[in-house]
């Protein structure tokens, strides 16, 4: 007779700026509703609102926001589990098991560092947006392949790589902490996939492009290299991106903006304290090469 199956268990930490309540309800149904694992959860409230969950529960208000990648680590040291799991509020898990589906493929594969599930939107089916698919190539998003930046929204990982990887890059406060994080699991010897039969739901939401995203996005495309990249992938790096910059026809408000991003990206120390992030290992910038992907673009 065979002995008792050992249980599975997340450390789950859900962040939101608590000004969603309904969404926020929905997607902690999604999580109380899995079955075949055990959950120790943190809500993560990255403002000073109070929210109300059930009493399963745990809340960490921070008081103020601090960012998301910042608000997702102060999460993560408040949990415990075999694997970790992040899930925005604006999320929500379709089925009943995809936690215990998930920590199976990563028990199974002891290469497998992250999944990435399918975002879709129950209403809207076939038609999403192709930024959901964390690849260059957007065709067949019900194909499965491995990636090497993620969508943050809903991404699982062993506890071990996690730690492994040093956590989110708090400075960056929003926007490419899904590549570096990715990259960095790579950087571990382990593989991120998205794997397109696992699904988690998700609204389309058509946003604007405001002031505050296109500095953002300009500034931590060199924060990113600076923090990873040895020379000379490191300039080659922003020099694509800078190239597809100039390409681009934003307005001149906006255009003016992404410079003032760029240049605090040169300017600005992308990490706290007096010790630098550790660079990715030329093993993992060749095994991204050989993938298709060496980190240019």
């Amino acid at each position: 007779m065979s002995g008792p199956t050992k249980s599975v268990r997340y450390g789950v930490v859900v962040l939101t700026m608590g000004n969603r309540p309904r969404e926020l309800g929905r997607a902690l149904d999604s999580l109380m509703s899995q079955t075949g694992v055990e959950m120790d959860v943190v809500v993560v409230v990255n403002s000073d609102r109070t929210v109300e969950t059930p009493h399963r529960v745990r809340v960490h208000g921070i008081g103020e926001n601090i960012g998301i990648p910042a608000g997702r680590n102060v999460g993560a040291q408040l949990v415990a589990g075999d694997f970790i799991f992040f899930l925005d509020d604006d999320s929500w898990l379709p089925s009943v098991t995809f936690l215990a589906d998930v920590a199976a493929r990563m028990e199974a594969d002891a290469t497998l560092g992250m999944v990435q599930p399918r975002i879709i939107d129950p209403d809207r089916r076939g038609d999403e947006p192709t930024r959901w698919i964390p690849r260059l190539r957007k065709g067949r998003p019900g194909r499965s392949s491995e990636v090497f930046s993620v969508l943050e929204t809903a991404i699982a990982l062993p506890r071990e790589t996690f730690d492994a990887t040093g956590g989110w890059p708090s400075e960056f406060y929003y926007a490419h902490e899904g590549i570096e994080l990715a990259w960095r699991v790579w950087d571990t010897g382990r593989r991120v996939e998205y794997q397109a039969d696992l699904h988690v739901a998700h609204p389309v939401v058509h946003t604007g492009r405001h002031k505050e995203f296109h500095y953002m996005n300009a500034r931590n495309r060199v924060w990113l290299a600076r923090r990873c990249l040895h020379w000379p992938f490191s300039w080659a790096y922003v020099l694509v991106w800078t190239l597809r910059h100039m390409i681009r026809n934003l307005p001149e408000h906006e255009d003016q903006v992404w410079w003032n991003g760029w240049m605090d990206g040169w300017t600005d120390k992308p990490w706290d304290g007096p010790t630098r992030p550790r660079k990715l290992r030329w093993s993992t910038i060749v095994t991204m090469t050989l993938h298709g992907r060496p980190p240019l673009v």
